[in-house]
């Protein structure tokens, strides 16, 4: 199994975190790359560094002016007077179709969904990075590879075409699955973070050509709140391109799995050739959310569940945060994953 690592990456450290009216410290550290980098050579795993391939395959899912924002935000934040040393939106639009301001708060607002996507001199860079390292496990797999793990950090699947969110700045689970599609598959993004992969549904939301599942704590109370109802299932020529299966909170490894096969058959009726995987390991039983309760051996039979459709497989780290079992998390689901498999 190819597997790909940057380690500027982990140059993004973000401080801050608010959640139900209170600054915490953010806990999408970079300790996270090196649990996770253990874990994944624990499963004999060797990682390469990715090729830069440029920004074209990244603006193939979002916007130029939203990719410019993400570039010099933080500078330009720097030169306002009293700001603080990272980019934490304060005010919102009420729709994504209001004016669009010139001001460097203004746009944090347009451009940030909330306060868990702080932006520092080095996010940039990282997100940048996180995105070369999933495109380097795509191309693997359109080389011919049968399975490939990007250990992408920060993590992607919040972030919508022109928006960030939830420790998310570039979606790397999408930019992967365009890139597969341009090399003539037709992909579909297997999502099992215990958070719904609202950005990822938003970028193809109105597309049919890329299928989206979801697997998740249910939204109703839990982050992201808006997105991930059962309801969602796309629009225009995406109608019925987009499947989100909530779980009650909880929900251990029985259930998850026979909602698991739900979401494999739809990815065969898609007629899917190939599958990026959305790695949360955040459904833990003890992950720092508590959304659900998969436990570390119920994450080697969720992979040998998406290895048996027999489809190469595209692996990128979504969530996962730090516990004493996440590295043995990722062990386990690679292991599952390359039982039987190159």
């Amino acid at each position: 199994m190819h597997a790909f690592l940057d380690p500027r990456q982990a140059a993004h450290d973000p401080r801050h975190f608010m959640a139900n009216g209170t600054v915490l410290p953010n806990p999408e550290v970079p300790a996270r790359v090196d649990i996770l980098r253990a874990g994944a050579e624990a499963a004999g795993l060797r990682f390469a560094a990715p090729e830069d391939r440029g920004l074209g395959p990244v603006a193939a899912v979002h916007t130029a002016e939203y990719l410019t924002f993400l570039r010099t935000i933080h500078a330009r934040w720097r030169r306002i007077e009293g700001a603080g040393d990272e980019v934490i939106p304060n005010i919102h639009p009420a729709n994504r179709t209001d004016g669009y301001p010139l001001s460097a708060v203004g746009q944090a607002g347009y451009h940030q969904a909330d306060t868990a996507c702080p932006i520092s001199a080095e996010t940039w860079q990282a997100a940048y990075w996180s995105a070369q390292t999933a495109l380097a496990a795509a191309a693997a797999v359109a080389a011919g590879g049968r399975s490939a793990y990007a250990l992408c950090r920060p993590p992607g699947h919040h972030a919508f075409a022109d928006l960030a969110g939830g420790f998310c700045f570039l979606n790397n689970a999408a930019v992967a699955a365009q890139a597969l599609l341009d090399d003539g598959f037709r992909p579909a993004v297997l999502d099992v973070d215990v958070h719904h992969g609202n950005g990822t549904q938003g970028i193809f939301y109105a597309r049919g050509d890329v299928l989206t599942v979801s697997i998740h704590a249910d939204p109703a109370r839990f982050y992201p709140f808006f997105w991930g109802h059962a309801q969602e299932r796309g629009e225009g020529a995406g109608l019925g391109a987009n499947l989100n299966l909530p779980l009650p909170r909880g929900t251990g490894d029985e259930a998850y799995l026979a909602t698991l096969d739900r979401a494999l058959t739809r990815i065969g009726d898609f007629g899917a050739d190939a599958i990026v995987v959305a790695l949360g390991l955040d459904a833990h039983v003890d992950d720092p959310f508590r959304g659900l309760a998969v436990t570390t051996e119920g994450f080697a039979r969720i992979a040998a569940a998406i290895a048996a459709t027999g489809l190469p497989l595209v692996v990128v780290q979504e969530g996962g945060y730090v516990s004493d079992a996440l590295g043995a998390n990722l062990t386990s689901f690679l292991g599952g994953l390359t039982g039987g498999r190159a």
